[in-house]
């Protein structure tokens, strides 16, 4: 058997590779990077142990005892080894053996008496206050602003600094740098308004520019079948131009189109009213740019496989209801749109879940502007995942908007295929069984 399929799993076997790589692996990573606090900050490997100043105040808000915060912000001074030899490499070995033989073993409790110990060299005096304030470093032994590699380090610093046991934990996962497993981003996004607002912004984008992508795709291929061939053909090319332009271009044509020094100002100049941008001066003018930019591009798509439709329909079909004195309209009506019912349910489940993901056109178009009023759900993913106005590139919150996504989209999948009856659409004809 499998002899006989081999050819056809050899044919197979690179398809399977590029599902795997580029559709199955990034649902995945999605999922896992959702499920973490990945940021620039945590990094994608493991993290450090770091307490700092403001590691403090998130301590302080959970409850850690004010003896322990007092004790992590305290720094004593230990003559041991580990000082010895960075005095010796920046003061010599002779004034780093005198110190020893004075202070080996010794414990300061602040730099003040440190820097009194210093003084007493005799032999090897550090003559600039500089140069001994320096030294007195050397021996600091602090958590507090300390990169430690592992948690048993950590935790041995904690003992060594006499902080209570039973704090240790909350410690320890306060100064843990890198990443780990956690729901809050779920928690998060479903406890921020702006993430309502996204969701509300992509249902009215998705709707509006859906409507005229079927609409107006199907309108162009309707009227077009109707013309003679040459001239049909011309203007389907002339149509298909949004599709196969660059995005770039094609947005730098709008901006053009609509910039407060281009075409729509300047044609509008004559009438006395001022000069302004049409796209982004209000929320409903870029709400108009946005549906349009996308909507224009979309409909090409569907002009070609309407077009496509309309022409395997069988011309005995269209005779034979002229014949019996139908218009163009009741062709429309009863011939033409029954028989284009699996194309649109293609092309509205396609256009949908291309809409609900993509957002290139809305960030090169408006940026989600003015105020944020044109941000849908996957621009907003982008923004927090990967170009966020702080700086700190926050991985995991940004994958979680992106897991709801494919949530939605594979439910709005199956919703489409239920609506349109996928099964009668794909059953043999009743002549053939």
């Amino acid at each position: 058997m499998f002899q006989r399929y081999s050819l056809g799993f050899a044919f197979l076997a690179p398809a399977i590779v590029i599902v795997v790589l580029f559709f199955l692996a990034p649902v995945v990573l999605t999922v896992f990077f959702a499920f973490t606090n990945m940021s620039t900050s945590t990094g994608i490997r493991g993290g450090e142990y770091l307490l700092t100043q403001s590691s403090l105040h998130e301590l302080s808000a959970q409850g850690v005892s004010e003896q322990t915060l007092t004790a992590l912000k305290d720094s004593s001074y230990n003559v041991d080894e580990v000082g010895l030899s960075r005095f010796a490499e920046a003061q010599g070995q002779a004034t780093a053996n005198e110190f020893k033989k004075l202070h080996d073993g010794a414990v300061f409790g602040n730099k003040r008496e440190i820097d009194r110990a210093l003084k007493e060299l005799s032999v090897n005096k550090i003559r600039s206050t500089r140069d001994r304030k320096a030294a007195a470093d050397f021996f600091k032994v602090s958590v507090m602003d300390e990169r430690i590699d592992t948690e048993e380090e950590f935790r041995a610093v904690l003992i060594s600094s006499n902080i209570a046991a039973e704090e240790h934990d909350s410690l320890t996962a306060e100064a843990y740098t890198g990443w780990t497993w956690t729901i809050q981003n779920m928690k998060l996004l479903f406890s921020l308004d702006s993430s309502y607002r996204y969701a509300i912004n992509t249902v009215f984008y998705v709707i509006l520019t859906l409507g005229f992508n079927i609409g107006f795709g199907l309108f162009l291929a309707i009227s077009t079948f109707y013309l003679p061939g040459k001239i049909a053909s011309t203007f389907r090319t002339v149509w298909f131009l949004p599709r196969i332009l660059p995005p770039v271009l094609y947005v730098l044509m709008w901006k053009w189109f609509t910039w407060d020094t281009g075409f729509i100002a300047t044609v509008t100049s004559y009438f006395g009213i001022a000069p302004r941008n049409w796209m982004l001066d209000t929320a409903a003018n870029a709400w108009v740019s946005v549906v349009l930019i996308n909507g224009f591009v979309g409909a090409s798509l569907g002009m070609i496989l309407f077009s496509s439709a309309i022409k395997a329909i069988p011309s005995s079909m269209l005779y034979a209801s002229e014949v019996d004195g139908a218009n163009r309209w009741q062709q429309i009506r009863y011939i033409i749109i029954p028989q284009l019912s699996w194309p649109i349910l293609f092309t509205t489940s396609y256009q949908t879940l291309s809409l609900l993901t993509s957002f290139e056109y809305i960030l090169l178009a408006t940026e989600g502007g003015p105020g944020r009023a044109t941000e849908v759900w996957a621009l907003a993913a982008y923004h927090t995942a990967l170009n966020n106005y702080g700086g700190n590139l926050q991985y995991g919150f940004g994958a979680a908007y992106a897991l709801v996504l494919v949530v939605i989209g594979i439910a709005a999948s199956l919703l489409y295929l239920k609506f349109f009856n996928f099964k009668e659409l794909v059953t043999k004809p009743r002549i053939e069984q």
